[in-house]
């Protein structure tokens, strides 16, 4: 028996080896693929690591005064909209936390209902225009300040500390608003953590909004920027890529440079860099978090 446990636990350990190398290999490849000449990768077989080592992709994309402006947009829509949304998410579930709260229920169910039935594209764009929000910096932030499920889960969290502490608050004066700022939420720590990144990986990654709602090209965010490139850049890059394999050691024997597709993996890798350095600090608060509610008494 121990020795059928030994061998399940070692097939075990290979398959989660395997899929966890699937996870990351595309990682390595763009970092590969960034750090190596634009047409030398046009031959391929670029795999692992970089066959001819350069930082000509880094400093193009770095020099480009439109890419230093999306991330700005990006950066400034983040932190400012993952601080209002969880200060906001915070304040609500705080009071639906609490049963004395007249039309409890009510509330509860009004903020609930948006999530059931979405108009739609057009009625949503429509909204955004009648608000004057359509082209400016503030459609980033104010359409997405609620999510009802944000809102439940600190709900639920907040219902677990214990109402002992509000009540010796209440005895030495405290009012509600001082209980919510100095026992709520220095007690919080967890769950505003979980949702800050649930809401900051969301500003973060959202390119639809910056494609479909804005035309200013001052105010585009990084990941609509790079969608661009995508877009514009695929015709071209396919173009390429065929003529560098047609042409073999010509082009690879000529002076080196950036492509469009090495190009749009260096800025991959500045997109992504970001969260990837932010997650670890975040990930003993997320599992804790999204655990809220899980478990009954």
């Amino acid at each position: 028996m121990k020795r059928h446990l030994s061998v399940f636990t070692i097939l075990n350990y290979i398959f989660l080896a395997l899929v966890g190398f699937s996870m990351i290999y595309p990682f390595i490849y763009i970092l590969a693929y960034s750090l190596n000449d634009g047409k030398d990768s046009m031959l391929g077989a670029l795999y692992f690591l970089p066959r001819k080592l350069t930082l000509d992709n880094y400093a193009e994309v770095f020099e480009n005064a439109r890419i230093w402006q999306a991330y700005k947009i990006t950066l400034a829509r983040t932190l400012l909209g993952t601080l209002l949304h969880v200060g906001l998410s915070t304040l609500m579930a705080y009071a639906l936390s609490k049963k004395s709260l007249p039309g409890r229920s009510f509330f509860a169910f009004y903020i609930f209902l948006p999530t059931i039935f979405s108009a739609g594209f057009i009625p949503f764009f429509i909204t955004l225009q009648k608000l004057h929000l359509i082209n400016t910096f503030w459609v980033y932030v104010i359409p997405m300040l609620f999510n009802f499920m944000h809102i439940v889960i600190i709900r639920t969290f907040l219902q677990g500390i214990p109402e002992e502490l509000e009540e010796s608050a209440r005895i030495d004066g405290y009012g509600d608003f001082q209980i919510f700022m100095r026992i709520i939420l220095p007690l919080s720590g967890p769950v505003l953590a979980t949702i800050s990144l649930f809401i900051g990986v969301a500003h973060w990654n959202d390119w639809f909004t910056g494609a479909y709602y804005v035309s200013d090209k001052s105010l585009i965010p990084v990941q609509t920027l790079l969608q661009e490139m995508l877009t514009q850049a695929e015709a071209l890059s396919s173009s390429m890529q065929r003529s560098a394999q047609q042409g073999g050691q010509t082009i690879s024997a000529s002076a080196g440079g950036s492509t469009p597709e090495s190009l749009r993996m260096a800025l991959l890798v500045i997109t992504v860099f970001p969260i990837l350095c932010i997650y670890p600090f975040l990930q003993r608060y997320f599992v804790k978090g999204v655990m809220i509610g899980s478990v009954k008494g």
